[in-house]
C-alpha cells in the first residue's frame, strides 16, 4: 500500500510518509484510534487542517491521526448571556467565524481567515488583530491520552498566554496527552464586532481603537489585510504555502526593547516590566526583506523564501523540502540574533526537525 505523504495534509505542502494514517471523523472515531495506537505503543501526530507544522522529509514513523469531525450544536442562545456554541475538533475554523458573523454571534471576526481547525486554536491560544480565542472560548472537552478518559478544561484552567495554553505545554513533538475533541464559545449577540484593539484595522476600518464597527465589515476588512500578506490560503498564490508566522512575536524585557531603535513597534505584553515586540520588523531590519530567499544561488536554492507580501512567513516555492524551509528559517534567525542580540522562536510544531 502506498504511503500517506504528509505534503498533501499541510499548507505548507512539505513532510514524508506517514507510518501509518487514520482519518478520524467522528469523536468515538477519534478516541478509538488513540487508544488502539497508544495501546500498541505506537508513536502519535495529530494533524487536522495542517496549518501550524513542519514535517520532517522522512516523514513520521508512528500513526497519524488527522482530526475530521465537522459540525457546530447551539446549546443556548438568548439577549442576556448571548450565544454558546460547542464547534468539533476538525470543523474548519474560518468556516466557524463566517457562521458567526452571519448569525450575528459577535467576537470571533477579528480572526477570519485564519487556516486550520476548530480544535487547534485552543492550543496555540490563536490570535491576530488585536485579538485571541481565550477571550471567547468558554471551555475545551478533551480525550486524556494518559487516564484514557475524557477531560473538560475550563478558560482558567486552560492557563491560556500569548500563543500558549496547557494543551500545547503538554504536548511533545507534535503528540498531545490532551486531543481536543471539541470546542465551546460563549459570544455575545450583535452585530457590532468587539472593541477594535488593533491599530491598523482601526485604520483600514476608519474608527478609533478601542472602538466598535459592524462584524462584518471587519470580517471583510480582516480577509482583505490577511490576503495583502498571503496569509489566506490560495492554491494559485504561491506565497499562501506556509505554515502562516513562522516566529512569534518576541516578549522581551523592558530594558532590552529600549535598546532598538526608536522606531520599533513595541507593544503591551500583558505583565508588567515585559514589551511584546514585531518579529516581522525585526526581520525587515536585520536585512531580510520580502522574498528573501528567492535566489538561486540562496541557502534554499531558491526552493524556499520568505514570502513576497510578508517577513514572516517562509514560503515553499513548489518544490521546497522541510529542510529549505528550516534553512530560510535557520538563516534569518541567526540573522535577527547578531543585529539585535534577540532570538526568534518558532511558531509552528516541527516534527523530526530542529530549528
Amino acid at each position: 500500500m502506498t504511503p500517506t505523504m504528509l505534503s498533501q495534509l499541510t499548507t505548507s505542502a512539505v513532510g514524508g510518509p506517514a507510518g501509518a494514517y487514520i482519518a478520524a471523523r467522528t469523536e468515538a472515531e477519534i478516541i478509538d484510534a488513540l487508544r488502539s495506537a497508544d495501546a500498541a505503543g505506537e508513536q502519535v501526530l495529530i494533524i487536522s487542517g495542517g496549518s501550524n507544522l513542519l514535517i520532517s522529509d522522512d516523514g513520521f514513523p508512528g500513526t497519524v491521526v488527522r482530526i475530521a469531525s465537522e459540525g457546530l450544536t447551539v446549546n443556548a442562545e438568548d439577549s442576556c448571556g448571548g450565544v454558546s456554541v460547542v464547534a468539533q475538533a476538525g470543523h474548519n475554523w474560518d468556516a466557524l467565524v463566517e457562521h458567526a458573523v452571519r448569525h450575528a454571534w459577535s467576537g470571533l471576526e477579528a480572526l477570519s481567515g485564519i487556516p486550520g481547525s476548530t480544535g487547534a486554536t485552543p492550543v496555540q491560544n490563536v490570535g491576530a488583530y488585536g485579538a485571541d480565542v481565550s477571550q471567547t472560548i468558554a471551555s475545551v472537552r478533551t480525550w486524556d491520552r494518559q487516564r484514557n478518559a475524557v477531560r473538560t478544561f475550563t478558560n482558567s484552567e486552560l492557563k491560556f498566554g500569548y500563543r500558549d495554553s496547557i494543551l500545547k505545554q503538554t504536548t511533545v513533538n507534535g503528540s498531545p496527552r490532551y486531543v481536543v475533541l471539541t470546542v465551546e464559545f460563549q459570544l455575545p449577540l450583535g452585530r457590532m464586532s468587539a472593541p477594535i484593539r488593533y491599530a491598523e484595522l482601526a485604520r483600514s476600518l476608519g474608527v478609533e481603537p478601542g472602538k466598535r464597527a459592524y462584524a462584518n465589515d471587519v470580517r471583510r476588512e480582516v480577509l482583505r489585510l490577511r490576503a495583502s500578506k498571503g496569509m489566506v490560503l490560495d492554491a494559485r498564490d504561491r506565497d499562501t504555502y506556509s505554515t502562516g508566522s513562522f516566529f512569534t512575536n518576541p516578549v522581551v524585557a523592558a530594558d532590552v526593547a529600549a535598546t532598538l531603535p526608536e522606531g520599533a513597534p513595541r507593544y503591551p505584553a500583558g505583565e508588567e516590566g515585559l514589551v511584546k515586540l514585531s518579529a516581522a520588523w525585526l526581520i525587515d531590519q536585520a536585512g531580510f526583506g520580502k522574498g528573501y530567499g528567492l535566489e538561486p544561488d540562496s541557502v534554499s536554492g531558491g526552493r524556499a523564501s520568505l514570502s513576497t507580501k510578508h517577513t514572516l512567513a517562509i514560503t515553499n516555492r513548489g518544490s521546497a523540502s522541510a529542510a529549505d524551509m528550516l534553512s530560510v528559517a535557520r538563516e534569518v534567525r541567526a540573522g535577527v540574533e547578531r543585529r539585535f542580540g534577540i532570538l526568534l522562536h518558532p511558531e509552528p510544531l516541527l516534527i523530526g526537525l530542529e530549528l
